[in-house]
């Protein structure tokens, strides 16, 4: 079985083929991004994807040699994820469909992360901890579905990361988190913050207001860098 799937649940757009053995025929990107210190909204997200996507949609089939009869479905993130782009998505996912004739498969986002990592590694079962922009959880495999073991009470790991490279500037491109790793290496000083971890949850909230006000007296008195901050 071959299979074009698009995914479009934030800022970043993609058009992948892949064989039901896991081989990638061709995966294309495009990222939408905004100048440090901001985010992305849903509105500008999904003209971005509505910009692009039939490009992206070209290249994959370019890219894999095959034609649109070759494939066997049609794949789309169904959610979760930003409505916007995620309509977008879902719209040309429907229309080639449609055209070529093929199956519409609607994904759930999460569990498409972890099947990939499960074809990628080979684990047969195993206990996984999902982290996103939106999401952060331990979830594991249990009487036909997945369940949820442990995760955020508040605010998921990628968006506290996402929101503090907003407070200190750092760049969208390719990603916050790369891009507080890379400033991170350049820090002298550990800074001590708060977290919480209650049984098998965990919050976020509190370290991220609690360096909020750390980043804003630390770096005007000059006691810290933002490279210490990371």
């Amino acid at each position: 079985m071959i299979a074009l799937g698009i995914e479009g649940s934030a800022n970043k757009l993609g058009v992948g083929i892949v064989r039901e053995d896991g081989t990638i025929l061709s995966n294309v990107r495009h990222t939408y991004i905004t100048p440090p210190g901001t985010g992305f909204l849903p509105k500008e997200t999904a003209e971005h994807h509505r910009k692009h996507i039939l490009r992206l949609v070209n290249e994959a089939l370019v890219e894999s040699g095959l034609s649109g009869d070759a494939l066997d479905c049609v794949c789309y993130t169904k959610g979760p994820g930003m409505g916007g782009p995620l309509r977008v998505c879902a719209v040309v996912a429907r229309i080639l469909a449609q055209l070529w004739r093929k199956p519409l498969i609607g994904v759930n986002h999460c569990v498409a992360h972890i099947e990939m990592g499960r074809v990628v590694t080979g684990a047969a079962d195993p206990v996984v901890l999902y982290v996103s922009g939106g999401n952060t959880q331990v979830i594991s495999y249990s009487q036909n579905r997945y369940r949820i073991f442990g995760e955020t009470i508040d605010i998921a790991v990628g968006n506290c990361l996402d929101r503090f490279a907003r407070l200190v500037n750092l760049s969208n491109d390719p990603s916050p988190g790369y891009n507080i790793e890379q400033s991170a290496k350049g820090g002298t000083r550990y800074i001590e913050l708060p977290y919480a971890v209650k049984g098998m949850d965990v919050s976020f909230a509190g370290i991220l207001s609690n360096i909020e006000d750390v980043a804003r007296q630390r770096l005007a008195a000059g006691e810290c860098t933002v490279e210490d901050l990371c």
